[in-house]
């Protein structure tokens, strides 16, 4: 989960309350007005009953045996419904029936979240949609009991359900300008405001005309900037003119304050040579997805082999000279077969025009003083990760050398993608669709001004659901569903993209994501690979609303999640651990039982068997089905082993279903965790040692590999847990491999103080800081592993079936050695296999370690070409391992990964 985002409070301008004394057409004028202006003002109410579709509400809770049910509406929003007092302002109303018989069943299911409560019957719900609507519960005497507004989501969604067909919402070029279309069914007006510039007055204000029967309005009009005037009844404040850019917008001027007509086929948004790249021919399967997970700023900012202009900005990737190209062009020659980007799709918050980079005072390793310069501008600097998404379809501004201009993000959007095609890298997309960057009537709201109370996941009454730290979006409503399958489609087909990465994954439908994926394979005419967090948490939890794309209800999809059983086996403990726990769970690379550290104590053994089942379920895809001798001797489908309490461990159908990881943007870096966990004692080089560790599991794991950047060189952020406005101080990537930047001073104090008093010793000790002989062991080692990983597809199986054939464990059961893991693959006709038998040895302990196996014996096991060849990085492992053919006897360096062929 990308936990990360600012509160609401701080994100946008109060609503400008300009009031006019009538709803008269929007005018020229308009169009360099307030971002909202009050038409008619009214008090906010709660929604707490539902159009459950065009004829049907329900109101669940309210006592059904008391007076009779209206339901009021006004064209202007002068309805007012005090309790004791007379309805007031209407323009009408209809007495309520109660349905008789059921809800239809679909219906049903859709709203059973709701509860139970009084169904009726709407006569005619189009008409409605359009004015301010309340449900009236009224005395004899015409007294209100109680009164509410309604959501409005189920009455949309069936009214216009033919809105879901168009395929050309937004701003098309046409020979006179272009063809605008908005989806606004519940807009009184709407007109589109044309700009010749990104800053200058509208040159033209232009009615739309609305489609009844999908509630779009479209208009022909110029830009090449343009905003939309809605006036539209809110939630919170009325009737309101809202001054909003397109939700569908293709690229914006700074700041995305206007809106960027662009036809993408035109030859002059494309770079030289763009229609001929092609994305690298590297995944033939899931499986083969090696990942590296890397923010634009953080690649080039930092890196003076880089040009000024283009540090921190899409262009950097085109300087094939530069220290991080060269690093990235031999991570792909070693493996690496896709770069996910964090979000680079137009984010709310970093300033496109005069952000700060705030300077950094000289101070020690555990000084406050770094972090309090890093606060004091977080507001107004330039880095944030971006999980704050603004329009979903546009390149970010902060990232271009011009963000005024609408074209030039295309253009460098495009180059920095073909520029990694040209590496041997697919590119792929962080992509948040589970939230906006805020809603309402704030000005950085598109969404919410457009169809307010649309595209938002509400609770009981009527208030947007925040479970994601965001404002979280329903993309179980129709038209926002299709938003997010149109957007990848719009990103795979017209940018090259060809992988995703969805945070919060199990907030979307299943049967959405699936529609995604087919979208996007017709749209790019190839196969998208579509991975994200499955999570199962808030609102939507086990499946309240609907079937979620989370880690148990994605079967059989080929969607992969990611898994946190591997990750918290390896690592210890769990994501939010605090306090001595960042001390005392040790994890199974890092010394659990077998090298306690001072505040562990002494565990109990089976808490590192029971860690090395976990590892193994990793490694074994975390299939549901597989077979594995557990600690206790007993087999058992991996499904049948329990993980945190109550879930199953394994849980995918097949092994692009899963994605394996030890470290990605969220939380401490593997390094930072291990300062925490290791002994005192440990060594900088023992601790390269034993990130290879983590490395070797993920990149052994069958299913998708996926690294965070900068793990192969140690990186650090001095202990920060959550660095998503920790600036470039503290996300600092050093491609000169001279520093990790571990001991640049405390954390930021919003998400670190708490435990200023544990992380203040560890970063003063200079004995966990390593040396750039440290560094570049870990940077070697690294490549070795992907060298290896990619040499066969026996560390990439297609299939469970594959799996469960060919993959066998040893050194199971009660009297295993319970600090290695060991395990063989039978390669025998299998395509792309190279080797008829691979057995890799994985000792996570500080001594060397002997692993028997009567069944491997006399077998003609050598080590891996990467081991013997002269550039390996571990020289220790074609020294001291080895194998004993008359024995079956394995014997591996300490804190080593060790891979055994058989041609």
């Amino acid at each position: 989960m990308a936990g990360k985002h600012l509160v609401a409070g701080s994100l946008g301008s109060a609503l400008a309350l300009t009031c006019l004394a009538a709803s008269a057409a929007p005018v020229l004028a308009d169009c360099d007005g307030a971002f909202a202006t009050s038409l008619h003002a009214a008090p906010a109410v709660d929604a707490r009953a539902y159009w459950l579709d065009r004829r049907l509400i329900k109101w669940p809770g309210v006592d059904a045996a008391r007076g009779v049910f209206k339901l009021y509406y006004s064209a202007n929003a002068l309805l007012r419904a005090a309790p004791g007092a007379r309805v007031s302002g209407e323009d009408g109303a209809q007495t309520l029936t109660r349905l008789k018989g059921d809800v239809p069943a679909a219906v049903a299911q859709r709203f059973k979240f709701t509860g139970d409560g009084i169904v009726f019957t709407v006569a005619d719900a189009a008409k409605l949609m359009t004015q301010q609507v309340l449900l009236v519960q009224e005395a004899e005497d015409g007294a209100v009991i109680a009164a509410t507004s309604l959501q409005l989501a189920g009455a949309l969604d069936d009214l216009y359900a033919n809105a879901a067909k168009a395929d050309d919402l937004g701003a098309i070029v046409t020979a006179r300008g272009a063809a605008f279309k908005l989806w606004a069914p519940t807009a009184q007006n709407v007109a589109v405001c044309s700009y010749v510039s990104g800053a200058g007055k509208a040159t033209a204000i232009t009615p739309m005309q609305r489609d009844d029967a999908t509630g779009i309005w479209s208009a022909n009009a110029q830009g090449p900037y343009y905003q939309y005037v809605v006036d539209v009844m809110t939630p919170s404040a009325g009737i309101v003119r809202n001054l909003v850019t397109d939700p569908y917008s293709v690229s914006l001027t700074t700041d995305s304050k206007r809106s960027y007509v662009a036809n993408l086929n035109a030859a002059k948004l494309k770079p030289a040579g763009w229609d001929g790249t092609p994305s690298p021919n590297k995944v033939a399967a899931q499986t083969d997805m090696t990942v590296y997970e890397l923010h634009v700023r953080d690649f080039s900012i930092n890196d003076n082999t880089v040009s000024a202009a283009n540090r921190g900005k899409y262009l950097a990737f085109t300087e094939a000279k530069s220290n991080g190209m060269k690093h990235l062009a031999a991570l792909s020659k070693a493996g690496m077969t896709d770069i996910h980007l964090l979000p680079v799709y137009d984010i709310g918050s970093v300033p496109e025009k005069a952000c700060v980079t705030p300077a950094i005072p000289v101070a020690g390793a555990d000084s406050e003083a770094q972090q309090a310069a890093v606060a004091r501008a977080s507001a107004q600097d330039c880095f944030n990760w971006g999980y704050d998404p603004f329009h979903y379809n546009a390149p970010e501004g902060s990232y271009s050398t011009d963000p005024a201009d609408g074209a030039r993000r295309i253009v460098e959007f495009r180059q920095m993608v073909q520029a990694l095609h040209k590496t041997g890298l697919r590119v792929g997309m962080d992509v948040v669709y589970n939230h906006t960057f805020i809603a309402g009537q704030n000005e950085k709201s598109v969404l919410d001004r457009v169809v307010p109370g649309y595209y938002h996941r509400l609770n009981a009454k009527g208030d947007i659901e925040r479970s994601t730290c965001c404002d979280n979006t329903a993309t179980e409503n129709l038209m926002m569903g299709k938003l997010m399958v149109d957007s990848v489609a719009f990103w795979a087909k017209n940018y090259k993209i060809d992988s995703f990465r969805f945070d919060l994954m199990g907030h979307q439908p299943r049967a959405v994501m699936e529609q995604v994926q087919a979208r996007a394979d017709k749209a790019a005419g190839r196969h998208i690979n579509l991975i994200g967090e499955g999570w199962n948490f808030g609102e939507v939890a086990d499946g309240a609303r609907f079937v979620q794309a989370s880690q148990l209800s994605l079967n059989g999809s080929g969607i992969g999640t990611f898994s946190d059983r591997g990750r918290d086996a390896v690592r210890g403990g769990g994501a939010g651990d605090s306090g001595q726990q960042l001390f005392t769970q040790q994890g199974y690379i890092n010394g659990l039982v077998y090298d306690a550290n001072a505040q562990a104590g002494q565990r109990p053994a089976a808490d590192l068997l029971h860690a090395s089942d976990m590892v193994k379920v990793g490694l074994a895809g975390t299939l549901r089905s597989y077979q594995l001798t557990t600690a206790d001797g007993n087999t058992v489908a991996l499904q049948d082993i329990v993980y945190g309490g109550n879930q199953p461990a394994g849980y995918a159908s097949e092994p692009g279903e899963v994605v394996n990881y030890v470290e990605n943007h969220d939380n401490q870096t593997l390094y930072d965790i291990n300062a925490f966990k290791l002994p005192q004692s440990t060594t900088a080089h023992e601790r390269a040692q034993v990130q290879m560790l983590g490395a070797a599991i993920n990149a052994f794991s069958q299913g998708v590999a996926y690294f965070h950047a900068g793990f192969d060189i140690l990186r650090s952020k001095s202990l920060d847990r959550n660095s998503f406005e920790s600036g470039d101080w503290f996300n600092r990537l050093d491609w000169s491999y001279q520093d990790n930047y571990f001991g640049t001073g405390l954390p930021p104090a919003a998400d670190n103080g708490r435990d200023y008093a544990l992380l203040k010793p560890l970063l003063r000790n200079q004995n966990i800081k390593p040396a750039p002989a440290d560094i570049a062991y870990a940077r070697d080692a690294f490549r070795d592993l992907l060298t290896i990983r990619s040499s066969s597809t026996l560390f990439r199986l297609r299939s469970a079936a594959d799996i469960k054939q060919r993959l066998r464990f040893f050194n199971t059961g009660p009297s295993q050695v319970p600090t290695v893991i060991a395990a063989r693959i039978d390669g025998k006709d299998y395509a792309g296999a190279r080797f008829k038998t691979v057995v890799y040895l994985i000792n996570v302990d500080k001594t060397e370690q002997r692993v028997t196996a009567t069944e491997e014996r006399n077998r003609r096991y050598q080590l891996h070409p990467v081991h013997t060849g002269m550039a390996a990085a571990d020289k220790r492992v074609a020294a001291e391992a080895k194998y004993d053919k008359l024995s079956g006897t394995f014997t591996i360096p300490a804190r080593s990964a060790v891979v055994f062929v058989e041609n």
